[in-house]
C-alpha cells in the first residue's frame, strides 16, 4: 500500500492495525470508511476541512480590534453567568456590531461610540440601541484591567429616552383583566399566572421554581437576571392556588398538562395562543405580557404607599451580593411579610367594587302633592 500525506493532517496506523486520520489544528476525524484513503473522496473531504477552517480563521477578530475585545468579554465567567434571556440579547447586538468589528482600538472614543449609538437608535429602535450602549459598556469595562482599552468610552454616552406617546411594552394588569384570564384559563396554565400574580416573579424564575425552594410559608430562591436571593411570603391567595395544583411529578413547583416541567418557550407558547383567543373574544384589550404581571405587583405596591426600596426588596432588585446570607434573608422575608400583606389587601380592596342598585328612585308622591 503506498503511503498517503496531506499537508495538515495526520495519517497514522492505530494500535490495532487500523488506519486513521484526523486534522492538526482541529482535530476534525475523516471516517476512511466513508472516504477511502487515497481516493478521490478522501482528497476532496481533506480540502473542505482546510477550506473550512481557513474561513473560520478569516471571519476570527483581529488583535487590537472591537471584534477582539467584544469577543474577551463574551469569553469571561461574567458573561457565561449571566441569564440566559441576556446573553442572547447581548449576542444580538454584537451581531449588529458585526460590520464594524475590525475598528482599531485606537480610534474608539466617546464621540464615536456616541455615534454607533444614534446609527443603533435609527436602525433597530431606542431601546436595543440603548442594548448596544449597555454592551459596548460591559466590553470596555472588563477589558481595562486586561489592557486592551484605557478608557470606558461608553460610559458618558447619553441613553436613548422612550419615544413620547410610546406604550410600555410591559403594562400592568387592571384587576379586571387579572380576573378575566384566570377564570378562563386551564388548571396547570392557572396556578403558574397566580404564582406571578401573587409574587411578583419573572417568568422564567416562576416556571424554574422548585418544590424545595418552598420552606413552610415562604419561597426562597435566586433571581435568574441578577443573583439576588428573594425570600418571598405566601400570601393566603396564593396558597389557595398552590393548593389547586394538578399532581405531577416534576421537580418544578408548576407542571405542563403532561405533569413535566415547563419550558420557557412551551409556556410562552401556551400563553400567546391562549391570550390571543380571549382577545379575539374581546374579554380582555391587547397588550398583557408575562413579564407585565411583574410590572402589575410593582405599581399594586406602590400606588398602596409603599416605597420603592421595599417593592425592590421583594422584587429582588438589589445590586447582586453573592456574600448575602440566608440569615440576611431571613430577615428580608420578616419585612416582606408585611409588603405581601399590603398586596394582599390592596387586591382585595379593589376587586370588591361597589355596584350601583338596580332599583330605580321614584320620587316622593308625598312631596309632589305638597
Amino acid at each position: 500500500m503506498r503511503q498517503v500525506r496531506v499537508k495538515g493532517f495526520k495519517i497514522f496506523s492505530d494500535r490495532h492495525g487500523k488506519m486513521r486520520c484526523y486534522h492538526r489544528k482541529t482535530g476534525h476525524k475523516i471516517d476512511l470508511q466513508k472516504t477511502p484513503l487515497g481516493s478521490a473522496e478522501f482528497f476532496a473531504e481533506c480540502e473542505t476541512i482546510r477550506a473550512i477552517t481557513e474561513a473560520q480563521k478569516a471571519k476570527a477578530p483581529k488583535a487590537g480590534t472591537l471584534g477582539e475585545l467584544i469577543k474577551s468579554y463574551i469569553d469571561t465567567e461574567h458573561f457565561q453567568n449571566l441569564a440566559a434571556a441576556t446573553r442572547r440579547d447581548y449576542r444580538r447586538c454584537a451581531d449588529f456590531l458585526e460590520p464594524i468589528k475590525d475598528t482599531p482600538v485606537h480610534v474608539i472614543d466617546t464621540p464615536l461610540v456616541s455615534g454607533i449609538h444614534d446609527k443603533a437608535a435609527e436602525k433597530i429602535g431606542w431601546r436595543r440601541a440603548n442594548m448596544v450602549r449597555t454592551l459596548l459598556s460591559e466590553v470596555f469595562r472588563y477589558n481595562i484591567p486586561k489592557g486592551l482599552i484605557t478608557s470606558n468610552y461608553a460610559k458618558d454616552v447619553i441613553p436613548k429616552r422612550r419615544p413620547r406617546g410610546k406604550t410600555y411594552a410591559n403594562r400592568p394588569w387592571s384587576i379586571e383583566e387579572q380576573e378575566v384570564v384566570l377564570s378562563h384559563a386551564k388548571p396547570h396554565v392557572r396556578v403558574a399566572l397566580a404564582l406571578m400574580m401573587n409574587t411578583g416573579l419573572d417568568p422564567s424564575d416562576a416556571l424554574k421554581l422548585r418544590k424545595d425552594q418552598i420552606d413552610g410559608n415562604t419561597i426562597w430562591g435566586v433571581r435568574g437576571k441578577t443573583g439576588e436571593e428573594i425570600a418571598i411570603p405566601i400570601s393566603p391567595t396564593l396558597q389557595a392556588a398552590l393548593n389547586r395544583i394538578p399532581e405531577h411529578e416534576a421537580e418544578t413547583v408548576l407542571g405542563n398538562s403532561r405533569g413535566e416541567a415547563w419550558t420557557y418557550n412551551g409556556f410562552s407558547t401556551v400563553w400567546h395562543r391562549f391570550k390571543t383567543a380571549l382577545e379575539k373574544e374581546e374579554l380582555i384589550a391587547s397588550g398583557l405580557t408575562l413579564k407585565g404581571l411583574r410590572h402589575t405587583v410593582a405599581t399594586t405596591l406602590r400606588e398602596a404607599g409603599l416605597d420603592e426600596r421595599r417593592i425592590a426588596d421583594l422584587l429582588g432588585q438589589k445590586t447582586p451580593s453573592m456574600a448575602r446570607h440566608y440569615s440576611r434573608s431571613a430577615n428580608l422575608a420578616d419585612k416582606n411579610r408585611e409588603t405581601m400583606a399590603t398586596l394582599e389587601k390592596e387586591i382585595e380592596r379593589r376587586t370588591k367594587t361597589v355596584k350601583p342598585s338596580e332599583k330605580s328612585v321614584k320620587p316622593d308622591q308625598n312631596e309632589d302633592k305638597a
